[in-house]
């Protein structure tokens, strides 16, 4: 017999299965020799009192025994000479696009700009070292997208968009430790991601789809008003009539591409800010409310949410035991990301601050039309550039000092390899963006004790929390309202805002395109 309980316990006995078993055997009524297996379903961590609790979903196997079956991979068939459907970006959106293409009998073919995972790491060594910056292969481009080399976070709100669980399963029969089942907070780990982005690789190229790194689309072939064919940057067309586009929220010359077309796009609000750096025991203290963290206990996270000067201003990508990127995709910007190996074991901790913004904050950029908003992001990135030192060198100030409003004497060193440089952070934003942000860390401050120190430095900006544009699309065909045959997808599209979310609505995309196809 099965049976499903929810119980609390301490870490350590969530760490010791033969502990765990004594104590739902004594709860529950049922004799200690009669459970053969205990099957952890949910693990959630509640921190709210001064002892800290594991919250675990479980299935107890009783006087019946538990078989182990591995997650398989779907059977996905051979597409080689099966009808052709573009995908430009290999995300996660056109990644999972492909594979759904291959289950449902259709033949992908996947146009990247950047290089595959393994190629991308000299590039991204080079910004780190060099301060180079390659407009096709960084932190943002190249194969598996942003999230790759990014923290491989996969934890999702977006619960009715689709199946959650089923992506989790796709990426445990691709390599991912089935914790990720388990987990409130699903994380993978920067370090093991790029294996798991190179297996489904693998297994497109096995059933026949094909897959095209160093290949940048610049134009689109329209006719009567639907898709005709993609242009490449060596100046050869691929003749085709379904085009899945998903190229991320950094594909700025995508975006400038629909506009310069007269393809219909919109500005959309984003959120926009800083990226904060704690010491990783700070954080433990505050959130754990103890003086050292217990070993049961992993790196400790942070969540935070205020309304500040009438705007949201909350935490963003919350990385424990991370480090921070830099993550300009041109020349002459700087941005900043976060990401964690999988064991979160770096001594330090660090999060997106960002405030929420609207369309009438970008009115001094309307004569872009709907790519306003993009523009505005770009010029704070670009100011940043340039107060930071025309480098790579990341603008920075103490948290104390940012909100006293005076540069910092000195900066630590930070997990930022390019390097810091100590600025008053008002000349890299707006105004109403600083104070806003201001008074929001005071804010911070008072729900979180300890927070407001000048151990903790600010990066600026963290400014690519999603796409400041809207591909508008059809909500029941998916294609693009003005065009046939396109179907914008993903975190770029405005669809999607992570891996997870952006993996189910490439599968949405690529089911809707094989509809069409059928």
């Amino acid at each position: 017999m099965q049976y499903e309980f929810t119980i609390q316990v301490s870490p350590e006995v969530a760490a010791d299965p033969n502990e765990l078993k004594n104590i739902v055997a004594r709860n529950n009524g049922i004799p200690l020799e009669e459970i053969s297996h205990i099957q952890i379903l949910k693990r959630s961590i509640d921190a709210r009192q001064r002892a800290v609790k594991i919250n675990l979903k479980l299935i107890v196997f009783v006087q019946e025994d538990f078989i182990n079956k591995p997650i398989e991979l779907p059977e996905y068939p051979d597409v080689s000479n099966a009808s052709e459907v573009i995908i430009i970006g290999a995300g996660p959106a056109g990644l999972f696009a492909a594979l759904r293409c291959i289950e449902l009998g259709c033949k992908p073919i996947v146009l990247e700009r950047g290089k595959d995972v393994q190629a991308r790491r000299r590039d991204l060594k080079a910004i780190n070292r060099d301060h180079t910056v390659d407009p096709d292969s960084n932190y943002c481009f190249g194969e598996g997208g942003a999230g790759t080399y990014s923290d491989g976070k996969l934890y999702t709100r977006s619960k009715k968009r689709g199946d959650v669980h089923r992506i989790l399963k796709l990426l445990v029969g691709f390599g991912a430790t089935d914790q990720i089942l388990v987990e409130a907070h699903p994380h993978i780990g920067t370090n093991k991601l790029p294996r798991i982005i190179a297996e489904i690789r693998e297994k497109i190229i096995e059933r026949g789809g094909e897959i095209y790194f160093g290949t940048r689309v610049t134009d689109f072939e329209i006719k009567n008003s639907e898709i005709r064919g993609v242009t490449l940057l060596d100046g050869s067309t691929i003749v085709t009539n379904k085009v899945i586009l998903a190229t991320g929220h950094s594909a700025r010359d995508i975006f400038e591409l629909l506009y310069r077309k007269k393809i219909e796009i919109e500005a959309k609000p984003f959120a926009l800010g800083v990226r904060v750096e704690h010491p990783q025991h700070l954080i433990d203290q505050i959130q754990y409310k103890c003086d050292v963290r217990s070993p049961y206990l992993p790196p400790s996270p942070y969540s935070i949410v205020k309304q500040v000067r009438g705007r949201g201003m909350y935490s963003f990508c919350m990385c424990p035991g991370g480090v921070i990127a830099p993550c300009a995709t041109s020349l002459g910007e700087v941005v900043t990301n976060g990401w964690s190996p999988s064991k979160r074991d770096q001594p330090t901790a660090n999060s997106g601050i960002v405030i929420e913004l609207r369309l009438e904050d970008f009115k001094s950029f309307s004569k872009y039309g709907p790519l306003s908003g993009m523009y505005f992001q770009k010029s704070i990135e670009q100011q940043a550039w340039r107060v930071g030192g025309e480098s790579q060198r990341v603008p920075a100030q103490r948290l104390n000092d940012m909100i006293k409003g005076r540069v910092s004497s000195n900066l630590p060193v930070t997990s930022y390899k390019p390097g810091l440089t100590a600025v008053d952070m008002l000349t890299v934003f707006p105004e109403f963006i600083h104070k806003t942000l201001q008074d929001g860390f005071i804010a911070f401050g008072k729900s979180m004790k300890g927070y407001l120190t000048n151990e903790a430095v600010v990066h600026a900006p963290e400014s690519r929390t999603s796409s400041p544009v809207r591909i508008p699309r059809d909500w029941k065909t998916l294609e693009h309202i003005q065009i046939k045959g396109l179907y914008p997808c993903g975190e770029g599209a405005g669809y999607a805002g992570g891996i997870i979310s952006a993996a189910i609505d490439g599968e949405k995309c690529a089911e809707a395109c094989i509809k069409v196809c059928r």
